[in-house]
């Protein structure tokens, strides 16, 4: 008889991601995982001793599946624009891990000012300050006026089935983009 397979941690966080992917992080757990798994909760539960942390781990998973997904933009469209269109298409089509990720309180920041200063951000801020040809905090500060803007459409969209029109949203990112631009500049003066 051939040995069983082993059930990592990595297997444990990847099954409890695909779990909160398709169904929702209300339905993350031991009982689900293991069924992802085809195994019993008795790994699940090993490496993961506290249903918690195990949904900690599948959210830093999230978080860094939504990062990739806000910054692989076409070479065609416009850098900062097709960031924020990314963000909403994510809220369309993976509104499970939109809520995961943003509405359900797994969020590391607590604060504006701290979600402002993650590390995961800085991506995104350094080609907004590019694109844009604004000092780091004229980057910031417009940044904030966008992604409260963008994260309504997003949430909108995943919670509320608001329907989607990729011109006129186009033509809205890119008027605000416009207005916080304008604004943190005239600011500066």
């Amino acid at each position: 008889m051939p040995p069983k397979a082993k059930i990592t941690k990595e297997m444990v966080i990847n099954a409890a991601f695909e779990v909160a992917r398709a169904e929702g992080l209300e339905n993350v757990n031991a009982r689900t995982v293991s069924q992802k798994l085809g195994c019993s909760t008795q790994p699940v539960m090993y490496h993961f001793a506290k249903i918690e942390d195990m949904k900690k781990a599948a959210y830093a998973k999230a978080d860094g599946f939504h990062t990739k997904y806000l910054m692989t933009v076409p070479p065609e469209e416009n850098l900062l624009s097709g960031i924020g269109l990314n963000y909403i298409r994510f809220a369309i089509e993976e509104p499970n891990l939109f809520r995961f990720l943003f509405q359900s309180g797994f969020v590391a920041e607590n604060s504006v000012s701290q979600m402002m200063d993650s590390e995961a951000l800085e991506p995104v801020i350094s080609a907004m300050q590019g694109a844009a040809a604004l000092n780091r905090e004229q980057t910031r500060k417009a940044f904030l006026m966008l992604s409260m803007f963008t994260h309504g459409y997003a949430s909108l969209i995943a919670n509320n089935a608001f329907e989607y029109d990729e011109e006129t949203m186009k033509a809205h990112l890119e008027m605000a983009f416009r207005g916080a631009v304008l604004a943190v500049r005239e600011d500066g003066k």
